[in-house]
């Protein structure tokens, strides 16, 4: 935030998120259920729903968010803003209080690419402008098979339960009642479990990269289901809701949300993921 006011912005104010970061609906039983103002009826998104609304609503320019399965992501396809997941550690987290340290980013929230970029202090682009009209008009666009990260979720929830373990243990009665379950979830993660998950992990990014060799970015939608409502049961939804968004957590790439479109490039690609998402926009 520091960097951020000397370059001239202006923090406006905190907004309201998920509980710890950690669901996608916003329904955060302490402060109350972030409003999707865009589709009132819908969920905002989360963890970073307030982000995303109060960019809806005009009062702020632009907004910071974290994502560690998606949650800059997600409230911005439930919104229709913009936001992007940067490489991961291209943004400090510090400051943050962790949800998953390994899978855990930073980043900026807009309702334009251009927005994003500006807070993010990127010029678009700082590519070859012939590299963004070839990712983008599809001089050698597929369709291909990209994995799917189902089996790293045990990676994840070991480094929640890690970050919780002591803390919940002497504060449980504060956690809100639809995030306690999960917690204890976390902490009861096994050895087993864990190190079968980080070999999924490493299994991931090779099957990654194969996938996406030969190509510069990826093109998927953020959401693989239709935006529930705003009252829904958030275990219910979370698969869904985080299916094309977590693997990119795992792999810590690039990827941007222009709506319900992601574009996602290879680490450090930010540049170029954005300047696809500028010529999409």
């Amino acid at each position: 935030m520091v960097e951020l006011e000397s370059r001239g912005w202006v923090n406006v104010g905190k907004t309201n998120l998920h509980e710890f970061a950690y669901g996608v609906t916003s329904q955060n039983l302490h402060y109350g259920v972030v409003p999707n103002p865009r589709f009132p009826g819908s969920t905002a998104g989360g963890s970073s729903g307030g982000s995303a609304a109060a960019l809806v609503l005009g009062l702020a320019d632009a907004a910071t968010g974290t994502d560690t399965g998606g949650s800059i992501r997600i409230p911005s396809a439930c919104c229709g803003v913009v936001g992007l997941k940067p490489t991961y550690g291209l943004v400090s987290t510090d400051g943050v209080f962790p949800l998953a340290p390994t899978f855990d980013h930073a980043g900026p929230m807009a309702l334009s690419v251009d927005g994003c970029a500006d807070l993010l202090g990127i010029s678009v682009p700082e590519v070859d402008e012939a590299r963004i009209a070839c990712a983008w008009g599809g001089v050698r666009g597929e369709p291909i098979e990209f994995p799917t990260a189902e089996a790293v979720v045990p990676a994840f929830m070991r480094e929640v339960g890690d970050v919780h373990r002591e803390l919940y243990a002497e504060n449980s009665d504060l956690y809100g009642e639809n995030i306690r379950g999960k917690i204890e979830r976390c902490i009861a993660v096994s050895d087993a479990e864990y190190a079968a998950a980080v070999r999924a992990r490493d299994e991931l990014r090779e099957r990654a990269e194969e996938a996406l060799d030969g190509f510069d970015v990826l093109v998927t939608p953020v959401l693989s289901c239709p935006v529930p409502p705003v009252d829904c049961e958030e275990i219910e939804v979370r698969a869904a809701m985080t299916l094309y968004t977590f693997p990119f957590n795992a792999l810590g790439w690039p990827a941007l949300a222009v709506g319900n479109v992601q574009i996602v490039g290879r680490p450090g690609d930010d540049a170029l993921v954005l300047g696809v998402g500028r010529s999409f926009e």
